[in-house]
């Protein structure tokens, strides 16, 4: 069996994104690794390059913004690293320039892999979610958070990413996956303050122009993480490889659980999810094979 993987990524230094230890932390399950470099001026590159690892390829391409609709050019981006992996590779691994794996996942990832390569059925794998917010002890609860997403697809050119590349689909149709029972660490919502409130702004022209993106972001230079519906306490461990990012966090952000501001509505359904484990209107962008 043999894995590529591949992300794409721009601005990591001035956005505060833990492109490194997402990289690292699949790095085991890859025999190479393709990354998309944007071209940007805030020492990304050198970040990436930096990255002790023969296995890593480094391109860099230069992203259009003026792709705005949907978040087209994130999809645009995505496909491009994708579409350089290895041909006679089995799997693509894909990860965000936010999110890690933990090691203790790395070999359930590794089995689910192996034990459907060879079946024609399986287009893809889903992995788990835990989102972090604010800083590393808090993690979302509320219907807001996905639940799961396809990040190990079948090395298939007729598999596209879609949308703003939080998925993919083959020739228009929702993938066939399997889950895993392996989570994914989503830290995009921990940043200091003020590289939040600049990415927001960034983030918001991926889908809008100047004048709404601007809008939606407002004046503020501080990115205000007091306005959140629903949290609770992370009693878990953290990837071995945010380690030394954890520890360099300088800014404090506290949270009580008891007051929780999820409407009549959404504490209705919460409440409907924590019972059955069913969430009522979820979206699902892959068909789940049983």
């Amino acid at each position: 069996m043999k894995v590529s993987g591949f992300t794409l990524v721009r601005n990591a230094v001035k956005y505060d994104y833990p492109i490194a230890e997402a990289i690292t932390s699949v790095l085991p399950l890859c025999d190479d690794f393709v990354v998309n470099v944007g071209k940007c001026d805030d020492g990304t590159l050198e970040l990436v390059r930096s990255i002790s690892s023969p296995k890593i390829k480094i391109f860099e391409s230069e992203w259009n913004d003026h792709l705005r609709e949907g978040g087209k050019l994130l999809a645009v981006e995505t496909n491009k690293a994708f579409d350089q992996i290895s041909s006679d590779s089995n799997w693509a691994v894909y990860i965000q320039a936010d999110e890690v794996l933990h090691e203790k996942f790395l070999e359930i990832t590794s089995k689910g892999m192996r034990d459907h390569k060879e079946d024609e059925d399986v287009e893809g794998l889903l992995f788990k979610y835990i989102h972090f917010y604010g800083n590393y002890n808090y993690v979302g609860n509320s219907r807001r958070w996905y639940r799961n997403e396809v990040r190990i697809i079948k090395n298939d050119n007729r598999i596209r990413s879609y949308r703003d590349a939080m998925g993919f689909r083959k020739s228009e149709k929702k993938l066939k996956v399997k889950p895993l029972d392996a989570c994914l660490y989503h830290y995009g919502w921990v940043k200091p303050p003020d590289a939040q409130q600049a990415k927001q702004k960034t983030f918001h022209k991926l889908w809008h122009n100047d004048k709404k993106a601007a809008a939606l972001s407002g004046e503020e230079i501080q990115f205000d993480y007091s306005n959140i519906d629903g949290l609770e306490v992370f009693k878990g461990s953290h990837p071995g490889v945010m380690k030394k990012r954890i520890e360099r966090l300088n800014w404090n952000f506290n949270y009580d659980p008891s007051k929780n501001k999820l409407s009549l509505k959404n504490s209705f359904l919460k409440n409907i999810e924590n019972f059955t484990g069913w969430r009522p209107g979820e979206y699902k962008n892959y068909q789940l094979l049983t």
